[in-house]
């Protein structure tokens, strides 16, 4: 078995797909669509409202499931639906790779390689963001981004805004989103941290295009101030709930953690009242130190 076969096989195995949300890509989606053939016939194509042949182009290929609707709603709808369409069809993993040709399906088997040795991550694939061709808006908007994420999460990652993910479905398909655009890859990191999912990066070649001939439907101001307003509401909930949330479930723990080796040693009568005390001393300290730091 080669080494395309070997991957084909995992991504069957793994019952992971691949998801390409597209929106007026005509030049580039087919080639897109036909590298990640090359890796595996998992394929969901979201078509966002296209106004141009994308519909036509995704529907050439027999392997690909398509998901087209009339309305362009936003990367983070045309995501979302993705991910329930997966789900629905028995996908454990997604891999997500944008439709402009930014993302190589050759480092698909880097994805698939960590998926087999992690659970409950989010696999991103982070871009080198310092080489010349990258526009200096898109690295300091990741930078704002990292930053912000670490606020949220305490977790520090290199690439937020990469499109080029593995989600694990089973933890998402039970949080309501509620972003539809580019905030979305946000929101869905920074949330499915809070319930417990892991980040994880590998890296990734990257390309942009020139600057004459780069299609890009990021709007510099709307989408900017969507993310600066979703960034805000998202500190709001870490600091107002997620943090006392998690100090609690600590305090929770080691309080039960104390109360059952407190009883333990009293009931089974192994040692003295003298003799405890300075175990109860260590352990009281080792509790007010792992809370307090």
């Amino acid at each position: 078995m080669n080494h395309l076969e070997t991957v084909r096989t995992k991504f069957d195995e793994l019952k992971a797909c691949v998801i390409i949300p597209t929106y007026n890509n005509s030049a580039t989606l087919a080639g897109v669509i036909t590298d990640v053939l090359e890796y595996s016939n998992n394929i969901i194509v979201v078509n966002d409202g296209s106004t141009d042949n994308t519909a036509i182009i995704a529907g050439s290929f027999p392997q690909v499931q398509l998901i087209s609707y009339t309305k362009n709603v936003g990367k983070g709808w045309a995501l979302r639906q993705g991910f329930a369409y997966a789900t629905e069809h028995n996908y454990k993993f997604a891999i997500t790779i944008d439709s402009d040709g930014q993302h190589f399906a050759k480092d698909l088997p880097a994805f698939i390689e960590k998926l087999a040795t992690v659970k409950d991550a989010i696999i991103i694939g982070a871009r080198n963001m310092d080489q010349a061709s990258v526009p200096g808006k898109s690295s300091f908007g990741n930078k704002f981004s990292n930053f912000w994420f670490k606020v949220e999460t305490g977790i520090t990652s290199p690439d937020t805004q990469s499109g080029f993910r593995a989600y694990p479905l089973e933890l998402l398909k039970d949080i309501h989103f509620f972003t539809k655009k580019y905030e979305f890859e946000i929101e869905v990191l920074v949330r499915a941290v809070w319930k417990g999912a892991s980040i994880e990066a590998i890296p990734v070649t990257v390309y942009y295009a020139p600057k004459e001939i780069r299609i890009s439907h990021f709007r510099p101001f709307k989408d900017f101030t969507r993310i600066s307003i979703l960034n805000t509401v998202l500190v709001l909930i870490t600091f107002l709930y997620i943090k006392p949330r998690n100090f609690f479930r600590i305090l929770f723990d080691k309080k039960k953690a104390y109360s059952s080796l407190n009883s333990y040693l009293i009931l089974t009568n192994l040692i003295s009242v003298k003799r405890f005390q300075l175990p109860l001393a260590f352990l009281w300290g080792s509790f007010l130190f792992g809370v307090f730091n």
